[in-house]
């Protein structure tokens, strides 16, 4: 019996395997427009891939698609959502399956989108679209099997290589590591590439898989999850390697102490790596700060510190300041807030850009020029004022270029030149944005953006 069982589950991963061949490359589809297109003035491209081409089909996802379709009165808006909310689970599903070494303990890894890797960060955030349709389940065609295989792949991850961002697919996966640097990086723990993708320290990467974490327990109040597997050995890792970063650069007796991280790459761009071998700016000690090296895009920090007084600028990326009551750092409404939020939005902040196309928040990652749809709708998920919600989706449907998806970043005078065509985080963020208006703000939802 068990034979028989063993060669039905070999002949349906063959089937499988033989449908995803057929299948088009992401990469490319979503470069390009494919009928049926919105009857809307902005004839948006339909993106979502064929069913038995999707990476993961939930159908309380479908449900919530189909039932924004009586919400969402404009044909353009509705088809930006209709291509957006699901992205991450119509392509970005790499591999999903069971440890090695445990055949209870699920994994998913999930990639990025046009990089086939899996950041800490963007995976946790990918899943926070689809929180508020999360409920227990123990069916692993559930979405909260996807939220523990997430967890669990994460944890093992950071068990791993506690300092790194970005890593490669898991062994039982049977997917080739891929490369990232012509060059190989130099630092410091050495982590092997089979594992890492990138080792970028990132103190918000660290802090994503906490969040992923309480999302979960948060909607399932599976506690029984987190006492298994490899959850607390990397709770226990995060405390470790943060108090390690306490530590400032200079010892008492003014002498230097070792850095417990550094890292160094080949490069013509100064943010894509630290200065004094690696260790990157002095710190002070005795601050109860934990120190980082990179920002949330990837990007090397500012020299900011006890020893530097302030850079008067917020990025697009999130977590970001004018994403601090997103995050529920702090109310929309607090004072300081406010203040802070007027000066991003301003011409004042000198990466908040501007032009016909889009005006929104960008930042050093791509450079001057370039606004992050993300940050535009951040914007949207921190105000109440109808009238700047309403401006603020009518840029992002009028500019996907046609292709009516959520970029990184697009050129402010020319919504055809854009970064990176496939951004499964930013177009579920969308989605849930949607969402999130639907209950707070319905009514912006049933107005024309033509």
């Amino acid at each position: 019996m068990k034979g028989f069982l063993t060669s039905i589950a070999v002949a349906a991963g063959l089937l499988k395997a033989g449908v995803q061949a057929q299948c088009p490359d992401y990469s490319q589809y979503s470069q390009q427009q494919h009928p049926p297109l919105s009857s809307g003035k902005y004839a948006l491209s339909y993106m979502r891939p064929d069913p038995a081409c999707r990476t993961f089909n939930s159908s309380i996802v479908e449900s919530v698609i189909a039932n924004m379709s009586s919400v969402i009165k404009d044909p353009d808006l509705y088809r930006l959502f209709q291509n957006s909310f699901p992205n991450t689970l119509d392509t970005a599903v790499k591999w999903k399956g069971y440890s090695a070494n445990n055949s209870e303990e699920e994994l998913t890894f999930l990639i990025t989108g046009d990089i086939d890797a899996m950041w800490l960060r963007d995976s946790a955030n990918q899943m926070q679209s689809y929180v508020t349709l999360l409920t227990a389940s123990s069916s692993p065609d559930s979405l909260a099997s996807l939220f523990r295989g997430v967890i669990n792949l994460q944890a093992r991850y950071i068990n791993s290589a506690p300092h790194c961002n970005s890593f490669q697919a898991p062994t039982e996966s049977g997917i080739a590591p891929q490369q990232n640097q012509a060059n190989p990086d130099n630092f410091y723990p050495a982590e092997p590439t089979s594992v890492v993708f990138e080792c970028k320290y990132e103190l918000d990467s660290l802090a994503a898989f906490l969040e992923i974490s309480s999302d979960y327990y948060q909607a399932t109040k599976d506690i029984t999850f987190f006492q298994k597997f490899n959850w607390v050995s990397a709770v226990e890792t995060i405390i470790a390697t943060t108090e390690a970063l306490l530590v400032g650069t200079y010892a008492a007796n003014g002498s230097v102490n070792a850095s417990p991280y550094t890292w160094q790459r080949q490069t013509t761009s100064a943010t894509e790596t630290l200065d004094n071998s690696g260790a990157g700016n002095p710190v002070q000690d005795g601050t109860g700060l934990v120190r980082s090296a990179f920002r949330p895009s990837d990007d090397a920090l500012h020299p900011l510190g006890p020893f530097i007084s302030s850079n008067r600028m917020d990025d697009a990326n999130i977590p970001s300041l004018l994403s601090a009551p997103f995050f529920g750092y702090l109310s929309a409404n607090d004072s300081v807030y406010q203040a802070t939020r007027k000066f991003i939005l301003s011409k004042n902040n000198p990466y908040f850009m501007r032009g016909p196309v889009i005006n929104a928040v960008g930042g050093p990652h791509v450079g001057p020029g370039y606004a992050w749809p993300m940050a535009k709708i951040i914007q949207i998920f921190t105000s109440s004022d109808t009238s700047e919600i309403t401006a603020a989706l009518k840029e992002l449907v009028s500019s996907t270029a046609g292709l009516g998806l959520i970029h990184e970043s697009i050129y402010t005078f020319d919504q055809n030149r854009w970064t990176r065509q496939w951004f499964s985080w930013a177009n579920g963020l969308f989605g849930q944005c949607l969402l999130d208006l639907r209950t707070r703000l319905p009514g912006v939802l049933a107005q024309s953006y033509q």
